[in-house]
């Protein structure tokens, strides 16, 4: 991929790969962080790029592996913290939350990650399978799961159907 290339690619290709990632971690400015320091790291293999998944999908699994060391290095944090006596204690949630994106952060990260691949990234699950290094039976399960998860949480019965078929 030539340096034209690569900026009509992220040109194209950021804003939506950043929305994708904010749904995947429910937190926008994360999102846009690792999205911007994976698009750094396609930057230095802009030329082989074109290979495999395509670089839009290398971009994104990037940009998911970023988002879940940062989680670990939080996580690590926190209990740092709560070794020493913890921290002050949080207010209340802002009421103001989006009831969706509420119930997204709820589901586990897999869950999270398949369903925002599947309905924001209208990947199929084979596609989804090769981008996560999962089977596609252990894809329809975390999609059964989040579907389930979402419908329990947004207080709606779970359709039968799932929506689109897994």
């Amino acid at each position: 991929m030539t340096e034209e290339e690569f900026a009509t690619f992220y040109a194209q290709a950021a804003g939506r790969i950043t929305g994708q990632v904010y749904i995947m971690t429910g937190d926008f400015h994360e999102a846009q962080d690792v999205v911007q320091e994976a698009f750094v790291r396609a930057w230095d293999r802009r030329r082989a790029l074109d290979r495999g998944l395509g670089p839009e999908a290398w971009v994104r699994t990037v940009a998911w592996r970023l988002a879940v060391s940062r989680w670990r290095r939080a996580r690590r944090g926190r209990l740092a913290w709560l070794r020493s006596g913890g921290p002050p204690p949080a207010g209340a949630p802002d009421p103001g939350m989006v009831d969706v994106a509420a119930a997204l952060r709820r589901l586990p990260a897999r869950q999270r990650q398949c369903a925002a691949l599947y309905y924001v990234c209208d990947l199929p699950v084979e596609r989804i399978a090769a981008e996560t290094g999962l089977s596609t039976g252990t894809v329809k399960t975390h999609l059964s799961r989040a579907r389930a998860g979402l419908a329990a949480s947004l207080d709606h019965p779970v359709d039968a159907s799932g929506g689109r078929d897994a």
